[in-house]
This record gives C-alpha cells, structure tokens and sequence, in this order.
C-alpha cells in the first residue's frame, strides 16, 4: 500500500483562541471550526446548534410557487398524481416523502420506481406514457428530470403538467416543464446550491405544509431526508446540515413508522444513536440493492409503511432488502476481482491516468460500487463498464483533482446517453467504441492532471496528544458532527505513540490494538491494515499515529476508541512509513 501524503491544515491560531473563548469551547473544537471557514462567533454557534429555523424560505427557488399552486389545486380537484423518483437512497427517500405529504393533505397520489435494467435512468418518455393511461394528471420527477427534454415534451402533448424536482446539473435549456425546481438552475438565486435531491424535494414539501397550515409535519420529514441526504454524499454545510444533524437525531430517537422501524431492526441498529456512518454503510446499501439488484420498488414500499397492521409484512419487505444487499456484495465481489485483474495485468488499462475497464454481462447494479473500490485502491479516476452485446453501460468515479462531468461532456459525441456530478456519473456508449472513450478521456486527462494529484492525501486537522482527549473534547467533536464531504471527520496527529499490546488481527484483514502515550491507554482499531503488521511490530516502541476518534456503545456501556488512519515511524527516524488503511467505509462500500 502506498504512503499517504500527510497535509496538515493551517489554522489562524489567534482566531481560533477568540473563538474558544467567545464560544466556550476547547481550543482544539475551535481551531477545527477555524479551519472549516467558521471563525466568526455567530457563523460558529448556528454551525454548531442548526434548528429548522435556520432552513430557508422555500418560495426563492425559482418556480417552487407555480409547483405548490399546481399540487395544492390537483388535491382539491382529487387529480391523480405521480411522483417519480429514482432508483437509490436519494431518489426512494425523496418518492416516500413527497408521497406522504401529499396524501395527508388528502391527495390522490401514486408513484414510480424506473427499473434500472428495463427503464434505465431517469424520466423517460415510456414512463411518461405508462403514468398517462393510468389517469395521472400531474407527474413530479424527484431526483432526476433535469435533462429529461423528450419526457417533458410529451407530457405537453399527453396534457399532463409535469414538475421537475432535481439536484444534478441542468443542460443550458431547461426542460419544457410546468416548473423545475432546480437550485443548480442558472438563473436560480437561491442561496444554498448544494442540496441533495431529497433536499429539493424536502423545500416542496415544506412549502406545502407551510401553505397548508401544517408546519408541525415537517420534523418527521427530515427524518426520512436526513438518510438521503448523508447517502447521497453531498457537502454536509448549510441546510444539508440541518437536514442531516437534526434529521439523525430523529431516528436515533423514534418513534418511527412500522416500515423504517423494520429496516432498522433488519439492519441491527434498533436502540442506536445513528450516525452519518450507520446510514451511509449500514441502511444506505441495504435501500439501494432494491434499485441495483432489479427490485427497485421493494425499498419504497418498506419505508411508505405506516400502519401498524403492516408490522409484519414490513418485516419481510426487510428481510428481503437483506437477502438483496447479500446478493449484491456476492456480484460485486467477483466483478472487482475481475476489475483488479484487467488493470494489474493489461497497460492499456492500468497504465493510464483513467481507467477504463469493461466486462461482458457485468451487473450493471454494482459497477459503480467497484468503480468507487477501484478509485480507493489506485487512486485513480475509474469507470467500469458493463458490455450487453452491441451496447455498453457505465459508472464512472473520480478522485477530488479530477471532473469526471466535465471529462465525459468533452467525449459527449461518443454517448447514447450520460450525465451526473464532478464525481460520479453514468454513461451508455456502444460497446465498437469504449477503446476509442478510453484513449479521448485520457488525453483529456493528461492535460489537467499532474503526478501529486494521483498521489493519496491525508488531512490532518490538528495535533492532540492522547493526554488531551477528555469529555470536553469528545462532546465538543460530537457537535462537529454528523461528518461527510464538506465537514470531514477530524483526523489528529497524536506524534509518537507506543503500543502497548497487539496489533492482533481481526477478522483477517484487520488490526486491533492498544496504544499508549503521557500515561493515557486507548484501544484502536487499523481498518484493512493487516500488511502493516510487521510495521507496528518493528517500532512498537514509538509509531507516529493520524488518528480519529470514534465513540462505541456496547450493552449500554459507551467507550471512546481511536481508528487509525496512517502510520509511519517517527520523524528524525530516516524511515518512511505507509498507508494503514484507508478507513472501514472503503471494507463496506456501496
């Protein structure tokens, strides 16, 4: 495994020290939210203490009024209408809370699931048609639409006012919709660009309640927002954040409906302070291979479970996510085993600053998990493709240096169809021309990317000694959180550490051990680091430790652990160290 490139962060150490006093914080709390463009008092004090107050008002997205007028109007004339959502976390969460709220507003409301191999993605003009006969009158996309032209123009021809709710970028011409709320939208003022698709639908349905003298229903929204949200890795800043903080909370609590409180028991996490961790690689996997494994709407209708009557149906509904999300890891397993061994073996594709790998008849559900697990192994930009005869369809990822959107609209003449994020997108392609995508999207590639960029970095936030972890410290990392893109898990350097037992395996690829320093005793954990064990060994006398910290509960009894983020002897020593691991999530994936 390679060395990390250890980065430590700057800080303005005078600031931080008015703002630890000013908010009555530890230094090291402080200096974290310095480094996170938080230095005024009151910037600080609404980042760590978010409250639905603080959401904006919904109306400043460009054509949510015209969207509220028309739902609110369907409901009263008892018009059918359909919310489409997406086939992942974002775009199942966004389908169930949409529906919901309409329907306790009295709506006659259905939905639709694409199925990711018969429909592919997004809105399209069979799905268009399908909603049509049966009666729909008004179709809400939610979490896609955005560049879905075809579909909304014949809905115009069918009569059907299509909304269009989305988070990904928008073409320069809008759809011919009735509205898009989009706040990506080019002429769209809104203050907070970065919301997730749940979190756009989340300003509709908040308009509704508010409109409709219902602004006590919303708390229980953002519960359901929060888990599309953190699975949907957006910047956890700004409403994300309240959506995200105040949203775990809610479920750590309950009560909950029937239908998330059985996906919560199938998951093992009933009784459990949520995390962003536990949604994004506990619940996350589990609502998603509905949509990859094929069974998309299985996830939705678990989760629109809210009579008690539907207990045990709920149940079942889970267990078979289960039996899904298993089934998913076995495919994906043997896909990145293959994966691994066309770019280890094959120059063409290994030697290149994007790798382009292709299989026949790959699970086109999981390509994009191994196009994440490929990114995290070679620090590469990667894009698996699975190969069905004639015709090709791909999941592309990307590392922070690189714009795989931007990459793919320079190589857009090759596509029958693509779009995403800077770092995640899909493509279709003809099978005749994935070498010649191969060549352009490296030589475009070339141009922008430099030796460093390819090389793994490390943040590293501040220095803490083991001795200056105290309950302080912990509570004040605690309000830091929930962590993701945008606010990162806080990593320390804690200097020379010595190891007082262990490294021990665990489970094969892990390493558990107890680590000390001025008298104070830790266990840590070293996520997939088991290759490093002769390293620990070898200077078990002093290791130089990056480290987080993670707060385990087990039969009520709450402990503070380190997990390992590098190692590498001691500076002065003349020896380099390596990468331990690159944390647990990367075990999981999704």
């Amino acid at each position: 495994m390679r060395a990390l490139i250890w980065e430590h962060q700057p800080c303005d150490e005078q600031a931080a020290a008015g703002l630890a006093s000013a908010l009555r914080v530890p230094p090291v709390v402080a200096r974290l939210l310095c480094q996170r463009g938080l230095a005024d008092p009151e910037a600080a004090h609404r980042f760590l203490n978010p409250s639905l107050d603080h959401l904006h008002d919904p109306r400043q997205l460009a054509d949510l009024p015209i969207a509220c007028e028309r739902l609110l109007a369907a409901v009263a004339r008892k018009e059918r209408v359909a919310i489409h959502g997406d086939y992942d976390v974002d775009g199942v969460t966004s389908t169930v809370i949409l529906r919901r709220a309409l329907e306790m507003l009295g709506g006659d409301i259905v939905h639709f699931i694409p199925d990711r191999l018969r429909d592919g993605y997004g809105l399209q003009v069979p799905a268009i048609d399908r909603l049509h006969a049966q009666g729909v009158r008004v179709v809400v996309s939610v979490d896609c639409g955005i560049r879905s032209g075809d579909a909304a123009r014949r809905a115009r021809e069918l009569g059907i006012d299509l909304i269009i709710t989305d988070h990904h970028e928008p073409e320069p011409e809008l759809p011919p919709a009735l509205a898009v709320i989009n706040p990506k939208r080019h002429d769209c003022t809104y203050p907070d660009k970065n919301l997730a698709g749940v979190g756009v639908t989340l300003k509709l349905v908040q308009a509704l309640c508010a409109h409709t003298g219902n602004a006590r229903w919303l708390p229980a929204f953002v519960k359901m927002a929060a888990i599309g949200t953190v699975a949907d890795v957006v910047p956890l800043v700004g409403e994300n954040r309240i959506i995200a903080k105040i949203g775990l909370e809610r479920l750590s609590q309950g009560p909950h409906t029937v239908g998330l409180r059985a996906l919560l028991e199938a998951s093992g996490l009933t009784n459990t302070a949520i995390d962003g961790f536990h949604v994004a690689f506990v619940l996350a996997p589990r609502v998603n291979a509905a949509g990859r494994m094929s069974t998309p709407d299985l996830a939705t209708r678990l989760l629109l479970a809210s009579d008690e009557a539907m207990a045990e149906e709920a149940r079942g509904l889970a267990a078979q996510l289960n039996a899904e999300n298993e089934r998913r890891q076995e495919h994906e397993a043997d896909i990145l085993e293959a994966a691994r061994k066309v770019v280890d073996t094959d120059p063409d594709v290994g030697a290149h600053n994007v790798l382009v790998v292709a299989g026949d008849d790959w699970h086109r559900g999981v390509v994009g998990i191994v196009a994440s697990k490929l990114v995290d192994r070679y620090f590469k930009p990667a894009i698996v493709i699975s190969r069905d005869g004639d015709v090709a369809h791909g999941s592309c990822r990307s590392i922070p240096m690189f714009n795989m959107l931007a990459a793919l609209e320079q190589c857009g003449d090759l596509f029958l169809k693509f779009g995403g994020h800077r770092q995640a997108a899909g493509l279709t392609i003809e099978t005749a021309r994935i070498a010649e995508l191969r060549r352009r999207i490296n030589a475009y590639a070339d141009e922008r990317l430099q030796p460093a960029d390819l090389m793994p970095r490390l943040r590293v936030d501040s220095l803490l000694r083991l001795s200056a972890i105290d309950a302080g410290v912990i509570a004040g990392l605690d309000r830091l959180g929930p962590f993701g893109m945008g606010n990162p898990r806080p990593v320390f350097d804690a200097a020379a550490v010595e190891i007082a037992s262990g490294p021990h395996r665990v489970k094969a690829h892990h390493l558990k051990m107890h680590l000390r320093q001025d008298g104070r005793l830790f266990s840590a954990m070293a996520w997939r680091a088991a290759d490093r064990s002769p390293f620990l060994q070898e200077h078990r006398q002093a290791v130089r430790l990056a480290y987080s910290l993670e707060k385990r509960t087990w039969r009520g009894e709450t402990t503070v652990e380190l997990t390992v983020a590098d190692v590498c002897a001691p500076q002065g020593s003349g020896v380099g160290g390596q990468g331990s691991g690159r944390g647990q999530e990367a075990e999981d994936g999704r």
